[in-house]
């Protein structure tokens, strides 16, 4: 009996491997397409667009893997089908719920491999691909107002207290990891300004030896300013300071990594990265919808690969006369693209709506899983 799984295993695994790599040399060259638009700006050069374009091939992968499923289990079940061998494995005692734990043994090899390329390999490609493309063509981190960056630090006592806010803005983040133009302005716990900080650049610094990760920055100058108790009419003696520095070493929970959300987009980055992010917007009372969508995205979508699988398992009981096999993966093609841009929907939908993550992320697998429950128990019961 263990004959048939491996059968079953070989053909779905090899359709399903090239249909992903002919989708991947389609969605390549329309990427390809668009990096032409930017050769020749700076030192960006055609390699580099093709180096680019290569380095993001892991996220289409991740982004294709379950349309890739869909169609290529469809066409090794419709192509058992037209050769009569799926009648022959259904003869033989094969029933419609053995078939589906066959399917779904290898469609979990799928979704380990999709697990590995959204965390391992497509991140710091994806990151990889972008630092080639601003490094040539000279431009800074995308930014999110004409302004630069802007980001919220808490800082905390021991006991665990609020102490100050910063609010810090950076005007251009690098892909080397260092930023331009700081605009740093520290609040008391009552939201009293205390100090406003400028520097000329900084440069991050690991944490080592004991030492708290940090940033360097250089050119600084601080406008300290007194605390004024407005109960209080008497002159006070009191006066604003201004510190000229060199350099200093300023500790904050604000890393590049935090800085170069920026860099990549949300769909892309990995989970313990996004997780980081949304932890850091939610200590500091911002919005992190986006990102929250995206971090339950990233845990939910690969096990989408079984959903399609199971969509893909009622072509196999259509018989030839009723649809050949090119009818068949039209029909999962458009199957696919329907999946793809029900995604795409709800991620808008859920944003504009504010609804909550997990059911914005789970939603589209949820519809298309009912859809084929539904499709397998109408062929049951024919």
């Amino acid at each position: 009996m263990n004959t048939l799984p491996r059968y079953l295993r070989r053909e779905i695994g090899v359709a399903t491997l090239f249909v992903l790599f002919a989708l991947l040399a389609i969605f390549s060259f329309f990427d390809l397409v668009g990096e032409l638009e930017s050769v020749g700006a700076g030192g960006y050069t055609l390699r580099a667009a093709f180096f680019s374009v290569g380095l993001s091939l892991p996220s289409r992968m991740v982004e294709l893997m379950p349309i890739a499923a869909l169609i290529g289990t469809i066409y090794a079940l419709s192509k058992l089908a037209a050769s009569s061998e799926f009648t022959i494995m259904r003869v033989s005692g094969m029933s419609t719920v053995r078939l589906a734990v066959w399917v779904a043994k290898t469609g979990l090899l799928l979704v380990a491999a999709t697990y590995l390329l959204s965390e391992v390999i497509a991140p710091p490609a994806e990151r990889l691909a972008q630092q080639v493309k601003l490094q040539a063509t000279g431009r800074a981190v995308a930014q999110e107002f004409r302004s630069g960056v802007w980001a919220r630090d808490v800082v905390k006592g021991a006991d665990g207290a609020v102490e100050s806010l910063r609010f810090v803005n950076v005007r251009e983040m690098r892909p080397d990891a260092t930023a331009l133009a700081w605009r740093i302005f520290e609040f008391d716990s009552q939201f009293r300004l205390r100090s406003m900080l400028v520097a000329e650049r900084g440069s991050f610094v690991p944490a080592a030896d004991g030492e708290s990760p940090r940033w360097r920055l250089t050119g600084v100058v601080e406008t300290r300013l007194p605390v004024v108790d407005p109960a209080n009419t008497a002159p006070d003696a009191a006066a604003t300071q201004v510190l000229r520095e060199p350099e200093r070493a300023w500790a904050t929970e604000l890393t590049p990594e935090i800085f170069g959300v920026l860099l990549v987009r949300p769909e892309r980055m990995g989970i313990v990265a996004l997780a980081q992010y949304v932890r850091h917007l939610s200590d500091n009372r911002q919005r992190s919808d986006r990102y929250e969508i995206a971090l339950w995205n990233k845990l939910i979508y690969p096990l989408a690969v079984l959903v399609m699988m199971a969509l893909a398992l009622p072509f196999a009981y259509l018989h030839v006369r009723q649809g050949g096999v090119s009818l068949k993966i039209f029909s999962g093609v458009m199957l696919g693209v329907l999946f793809y841009m029900l995604n795409k929907l709800f991620g808008h939908l859920g944003l504009l709506n504010t609804w909550p993550p997990v059911l914005v992320a789970v939603m589209p697998s949820l519809l298309v899983l009912s859809v084929a429950l539904a499709a397998l128990y109408w062929i049951e019961r024919r």
